[in-house]
Order: C-alpha cells, then structure tokens, then sequence
C-alpha cells in the first residue's frame, strides 16, 4: 500500500488531540487530515477514495455516531475507528453493528490505534472496490433498453422457464423478436449466455437490484 493509499482522516472537536494524532501518524507514513467537527469533515470530504476515519464518539452537535450513520447512508468508502473518553457498552456495541473496526477508550497505545487503522484501510479499499464493481455492472445494464430490460426481469425471474418461447407468451411478442433482443441484450451486458447474465445479476447488492 503506498502512501497515496493510506489516507487517515483524524475528526474529533479536541485541538491537542488533532494535533497529536495527526503528528504521529503522520511519522508512521500516514497522509493525515484532521477536522474539528463532523460537519466539517463532511465538507472537506467528497468520498472519492478509500480511507479510514477515526472518529470521536463525544463531539457537541453531531457525535460519531450520527456521523457513522450519515456516511454509511452516503455508502462511502470508509471504515471507522472509534475513540472515546466518553462511550460506554451501548455505544460500542451500536458503533460496531454498524461496520465499524473498533472503538478504543482514550487513553488508548499508539500502536493499538495504527494496527486498527491498517485493517480499516483494507477494509475501505475492499468497500471502494466493489463499489466500482457494482457501478459498472449497473452501467452496463443502463444501456438496455426497455423492452430488453423486460426481457432480462423475465429470465431473473424464472430463469429455468426462460425459453424464447416462454418469454415471448409473457410478454405478448413472438419468439423471434425475443430472440433478436436476446442477442443484443448479451452484446450489451457482456455476456455470453443467459447462465452468466444470472451471475451477472446476482453480483449487484441486493438493495441495488431491479
């Protein structure tokens, strides 16, 4: 991982805390920047590469967890690491049933705190890159029109009755017509067989598909 790579966003509202943290991991290799609320993070932020947050849970206004709970809505790819002089039991457990790496209590080992920020930094890149990967799957089927896009929902739909035949009764059209946006529907989406546009589906996130 270069260094371009190992982006570390410090958010927490205490100055000697930034400073320190931001020094530090700085001397470890970090490119680090540092912000003294979340609405500002968030408008420094525009979630276009992969990095780990770590995040106070404690902040006035909007604490970490809202915070955690608006990126996650945003779908970014970031991976968080909690760290609290204030949280308790509920709030770690909320924090982490949310994708969170850790949520460590101040005072915390500096070393603790790098080793959780190179699994968060895998973490957000696993998450940067299957975003990318839905994104160009969905890109791929945006150029369906809209009778092949019916056609496709057919096959998802059933795919063991997906005959020319049997789609073409469905949609009131003859088997040849199906069969012509058949071909086209596999040049489009990349794709050799019916079985491997099925696949192709099934890769999206549920919440994405349709």
């Amino acid at each position: 991982m270069t260094e371009q790579d190992r982006l570390v966003f410090v958010v927490d509202d205490d100055q000697d805390i930034r400073t320190s943290l931001t020094r530090a991991l700085r001397q470890r290799g970090f490119e680090v920047e540092a912000f003294e609320s979340a609405k500002a993070f968030l408008s420094g932020f525009d979630g276009s590469r992969s990095a780990c947050l770590v995040l106070d849970y404690g902040m006035p206004d909007v604490n970490g967890l809202e915070l955690q709970e608006e990126l996650n809505s945003r779908g970014w790819p970031l991976a968080i690491v909690f760290i609290t002089g204030h949280g308790g039991v509920r709030e770690s457990v909320q924090a982490m049933k949310s994708g969170a790496v850790d949520f460590l209590e101040k005072p915390f080992r500096q070393s603790e705190l790098v080793e959780r920020i190179e699994v968060a930094l895998d973490m957000a890149e696993a998450k940067r890159a299957s975003t990318a990967e839905a994104d160009e799957i969905r890109a791929r089927f945006s150029r369906l029109t809209e009778r092949e896009a019916e056609i496709v929902d057919q096959v998802l739909a059933k795919p063991a009755e997906a005959s020319s035949k049997e789609i073409a009764a469905a949609l009131g059209i003859s088997p040849r017509t199906v069969d012509h946006h058949r071909a086209r529907i596999l040049e489009k989406l990349a794709v050799r067989s019916l079985v491997e546009l099925v696949k192709l589906a099934a890769a999206l996130p549920k919440d994405q598909k349709g």
